[in-house]
């Protein structure tokens, strides 16, 4: 039966004749179909798709600035073909192993209509085709079952609207029986792989014939509201606060919850712990994130350790040879480094985190041959090698991701652990539970943790808060920097920062100052950072208005959001011109164009990188910026410069990536960037808080403007509420701690 969506698309029937080009992990593929003696372009995520198979293609046609009139298709039900000129053109195109074009005319010959089930149930009888071993004839076999289990997916996929990449990757994780088990229990696509919306799967199993108030639909809900609160960094959340937020939003009775959440607990797929009097539930990945990091961070911070002899003339040396004395707080963070095994340097901007940090560095490198550098991001790490003039990797490259599983692993665990003797860790407020935890599994035992960052900034995307966890307690030796240093005292930007950690306003500053404010609302302030960055700030200042120039916005929607001004901004900066290439346009879909400034959204832990004069890499990271220098609009591909590394872009992979003339504040954590404009006039009260502003204001390195409402900004410097996070690392790090203390 037809779907809703499908029923207000057009539709085409036809065979394939010709396969163009096919992603078998994403399901897109460009391919002709003759349908009504008319070849057909039909272009989509639509799964496996070969020659010889008839095809129903619901979508629309479009007029391609390349390839003229094509068929986009949103949905497509393959069925395999059943006369014999079908089955040769099918079994001819080198779908299955060890069957070509004359291997398909004796297969097809001997066997007449039958081919397909000789192949799927009584394989043994291809043998009689010579060349054909019993060996060849149950891989031939086993593949065919394999891609017709694949299509199987996908046709069941379609039924709900859900595209043929989801189906791939159903299948990828639930194998032959993915059908059997979604029609089973729909409430799995609520989680890992595909994680698709509750509400939507909530359809799929209504259609199903699933009660609302069914056990199955009560786990998931639950398991779905801790999902989304780890999403939204909470580790964890209170038992009575699940229970109604879960029923709520299920329209369930509470008693039906409750019920829900004692199975799951007995079951294991959930877990507990209680503080303070409190229970709070957790997913248990998370809970092994936050009891592993405590209980490794525990045995570091009480594991009897002797400074240097000769630290205090070390120190000294370092003074002379630099010329001049470190302050009585650097001092003491570079005395706890070298007499702990782990420590946590803490600092607002001009407090002199970096000065500190190379010291340390500089007297771990006399000790020790392997010390390593690293950060969360791509750009922090590439800051952090700037800063130190030592080579800094994100942490994932410095555990180097596993890509053949499938899945995130890292070739570097508790079972093969990194060789580094000493670990420095930048930009620690973005870093999350499960990847921490991944961290401190491949360090070796004895290896020193340097924890370095802004308690004041935004946590992590990721769930968790741990540099705020960890100096909430007295649990791990930490050193705090507070004295802003004399040079630094002269930036209004540093002033500033400080002045709203401390819930003061800003200083407006004035044209001759490094940061300064501008009142403006709504369209004008639209207009006004759109001035700014296209013609004010470079003739002022000279700043080229893509590469030095960033815009960070509170939000994503209105006028003044990321969204509405990217699109103004590229307008203005990167206009279509004839012979410049874009991609995208269709139905209000972004617009990718040659020299657009962009950013990769998604960790994508399998494209490849080209860099010159070394080996290729791979790996793109979320926060990545870059800008597109090339673009094949026959294959639909881009190629983008992410600082030195060359990214080629397939036509499945550009939903990784987005024009980035504006980005939000969450994603500019742990960057800098010469010029920074931060429009705060339509900022919803939900992202009104302080350490966003606080944020955003210290990613500028030369110059910050804000542009919107002194209400807005007094309102986000007052708030600080809105930071907590719900977690128990606290708690389980003063458990780790004390009775270590206490032994000793």
């Amino acid at each position: 039966m037809e779907s809703t969506t499908q029923i207000q698309l057009q539709k085409l029937e036809g065979v394939v004749e010709h396969v163009i080009y096919e992603n078998a992990e994403s399901g897109y593929a460009v391919f002709e179909v003759n349908a009504s003696d008319q070849d057909i372009v039909v272009a989509g995520n639509v799964g496996g798709i070969d020659n010889g198979m008839h095809v129903t293609v619901y979508g629309h046609m479009v007029n391609h600035p390349s390839y003229g009139e094509q068929f986009r298709a949103e949905s497509c039900e393959a069925s395999l073909p059943q006369d014999t000129a079908g089955l040769l053109s099918y079994l001819s195109s080198g779908v299955l192993p060890y069957i070509g074009p004359s291997t398909a005319k004796k297969i097809v010959k001997a066997f007449g209509e039958e081919t397909l089930n000789i192949i799927s149930e009584t394989p043994q009888k291809l043998c009689e085709i010579k060349g054909i071993t019993p060996e060849k004839a149950g891989i031939i076999s086993n593949e065919f079952r394999r891609m017709y289990g694949v299509r199987e997916v996908i046709a069941w996929f379609a039924r709900y609207g859900l595209s043929a990449q989801s189906a791939v990757t159903a299948y990828r994780a639930y194998g032959p029986h993915t059908v059997e088990a979604l029609t089973q229990n729909p409430y799995l696509l609520c989680g890992e792989p595909l994680q698709l919306k509750f509400a939507q799967v909530d359809g799929i199993a209504a259609a199903l014939q699933f009660e609302s108030g069914s056990r199955l639909r009560v786990a998931a809900g639950l398991l779905y509201a801790l999902r989304h609160n780890a999403g939204n960094g909470h580790t964890c959340l209170p038992r009575a606060k699940l229970l109604e937020s879960t029923a709520k939003f299920l329209r369930v009775e509470p008693q039906d919850i409750e019920a829900g959440l004692e199975e799951l607990l007995q079951a294991g797929e959930l877990r507990t712990r209680s503080f303070e009097e409190t229970e709070y539930i957790y997913l248990p990945d998370l809970l092994s994130a936050e009891e592993d990091i405590a209980a490794r961070l525990g045995e570091l911070a009480t594991f009897p350790t002797e400074p240097p002899k000769t630290l205090e003339s070390d120190i000294r040396a370092l003074e002379i040879a630099q010329g001049f004395a470190y302050a009585p707080l650097q001092k003491e963070a570079i005395r706890t480094a070298l007499s702990s095994r782990v420590m946590v340097l803490t600092g607002g901007p001009g407090t002199g985190k970096t000065t500190t940090v190379n010291a340390i560095l500089s007297l771990y490198e006399a000790l020790y041959d392997r010390v390593a550098l690293c950060a969360p991001t791509g750009r922090a790490a590439k800051r952090l090698s700037e800063l130190t003039n030592h080579t800094a990797s994100t942490i994932h490259r410095l555990l180097e991701v596993d890509y053949t599983t499938g899945m995130v692993r890292f070739i570097h665990n508790e079972k093969n652990l990194l060789k580094y003797d000493v670990i420095i860790l930048d930009e620690m407020s973005m870093v999350d539970v499960k990847l921490f935890q991944a961290l401190l599994a491949a360090a070796r035992y004895h290896c020193r943790i340097i924890m370095v960052g802004d308690a004041d900034q935004l946590p992590s995307v990721g769930p968790g808060n741990i540099l705020g966890e960890i100096l909430r307690v007295q649990a791990i030796p930490t050193v705090r920097l507070t004295d802003i240093f004399r040079q630094a005292q002269k930036s209004l930007i540093v002033q500033n920062a400080h002045r709203i950690v401390q819930g003061q306003m800003p200083q407006k500053g004035a044209a001759a100052d490094d940061f300064f404010m501008i009142e403006s609302a709504g369209l004008a302030c639209q207009r006004l950072v759109c001035d700014l960055v296209s013609t004010r700030l470079p003739k002022a200042y000279g700043f080229d208005p893509i590469r030095d120039i960033q815009v960070l916005c509170p939000t994503k929607v209105g006028p003044t959001g990321s969204v509405e001004l990217n699109a103004r901004l590229q307008e203005v900066l990167n206009p279509p011109a004839p012979g410049k290439p874009q991609i995208g346009g269709e139905k209000g879909s972004k617009i990718l164009r040659l020299g657009d400034k962009v950013m990769q959204i998604k960790n994508d832990y399998d494209i490849t990188f080209e860099r010159a004069g070394a080996e290729a890499g791979v790996g793109a990271y979320n926060g990545d910026l870059g800008i597109i220098t090339a673009i094949d609009r026959e294959s639909r591909s881009v190629t983008v410069m992410m600082d030195d590394r060359k990214y080629v872009y397939s036509a499945d992979q550009l939903n990784e990536l987005e024009p980035a003339y504006a980005v939000t504040v969450h994603k500019s954590q742990g960057s800098e960037f010469p010029a920074v404009i931060v429009p705060v006039a339509d900022v919803p009260a939900r992202l009104c808080y302080r350490n966003l502003l606080y944020t955003g204001v210290t990613r500028a390195r030369k110059l910050c403007v804000l542009t919107g409402s002194s209400r807005t900004i007094q309102t986000m410097v007052r708030n600080v509420r809105q930071n907590m996070r719900y977690s128990g690392l606290r708690y389980l790090l003063e458990d780790a701690v004390t009775p270590a203390a206490q032994a000793k």
